[in-house]
């Protein structure tokens, strides 16, 4: 049965660069452009494999910096006939007022606060050159009821922040860490974060650099011989490269590489998606992470000390 893909891409200016001193435009080539391997690089590769995947735009820096760097963000995603869904990390509204103490989840907020926070992202999106969002997933998956209340007042259809792995806190919404497939929450979609079984009870998410290459294959195989109606998988603009922004990862390249090359040779059952694709999606369907394997996790953990080792101890 065809399992549809999302592969999306949380896609910002990070906090740590700023903290360091970091201008807009070094923050821009350390967490967007990222060594090279950033989304210019990810656009190309998508593109050389055909697949489609979502850039959720976080354009609260606009708040700090004006819309520029939000601009140079939104359009080369737009002109490689990608997708731009809203993404958001409410520090930015509390640097931009001055606060000593930012407040970094979404869910520090209150009801109104939140609306008011995401009504803001949306309309620097759409300034920035960006189509009306549908879609959204908070920054650090920080949402609770709150949120779903603001996405359904603000016309917002999908929301894409439950992720088990981060439950209860800052993944606050009212839902099982086991749920995987997408289901109503009022009346925003939820499109959960997919997860795999790490070990025994407990869940890990599907992203890009918390996963191996072998791991990400056989969970997405597990999706289409289950019959799971959709896979979200995570990234960020800046995970290719090492932490300080400066020097390709080549493991995380060579995961990405193979995954887009993956996807297109199973392209028959397992599509890869934009949330514009979603209209007929089922809901409410059954899904279970794939279970936990030892010999799989020890060789995850095995190539990860030696990925740090090679990449980010000088660091």
């Amino acid at each position: 049965m065809d399992c549809r893909v999302l592969l999306t891409v949380d896609t910002e200016l990070t906090w740590g660069h700023h903290v360091r001193g970091c201008s807009w435009r070094e923050n821009f080539a350390r967490s967007y452009e990222a060594a090279g391997v950033g989304i210019p690089w990810q656009l190309r590769t998508l593109a050389e494999h055909r697949l489609k995947a979502c850039f959720f735009v976080d354009p609260m820096p606009a708040l700090v910096h004006g819309i520029e760097p939000i601009r140079r963000m939104v359009r080369p995603i737009l002109d490689a006939g990608q997708e731009v869904q809203l993404h958001l990390h409410s520090f930015w509204h509390d640097l931009a007022e001055g606060r000593d103490k930012p407040r970094f989840e979404l869910t520090d907020f209150d009801a109104a606060g939140q609306h008011d926070l995401i009504r803001t992202a949306r309309d620097l999106l759409i300034e920035a050159g960006a189509p009306d969002p549908i879609a959204f997933r908070s920054g650090s998956y920080a949402a609770d009821e709150s949120t779903l209340g603001a996405l359904a007042e603000l016309g917002i259809r999908y929301d894409s922040s439950h992720n088990g792995s981060h439950h209860p806190w800052p993944s606050a919404l009212p839902l099982d860490p086991a749920q995987i497939a997408p289901l109503r929450q009022g009346v925003v979609v939820e499109i959960p974060v997919a997860q795999m079984e790490d070990r025994a009870g407990k869940l890990r998410h599907l992203q890009l650099c918390a996963i191996s290459a072998e791991e990400l294959r056989q969970a997405l195989l597990h999706a289409a011989r289950h019959g799971h109606p959709l896979t979200t998988l995570v990234s960020h603009s800046f995970e290719l490269a090492t932490r300080d922004g400066l020097r390709p990862n080549r493991t995380l390249c060579r995961r990405f590489e193979r995954l887009c090359a993956f996807l297109a040779g199973e392209r028959d059952r397992l599509s890869t998606v934009h949330f514009a694709d979603l209209d007929d999606l089922p809901l409410g369907a059954s899904a279970v992470p794939m279970p936990a394997s030892k010999l799989r996790r020890a060789r995850r953990m095995a190539q990860q000390i030696w990925s740090n080792a090679v990449y980010e101890r000088a660091l």
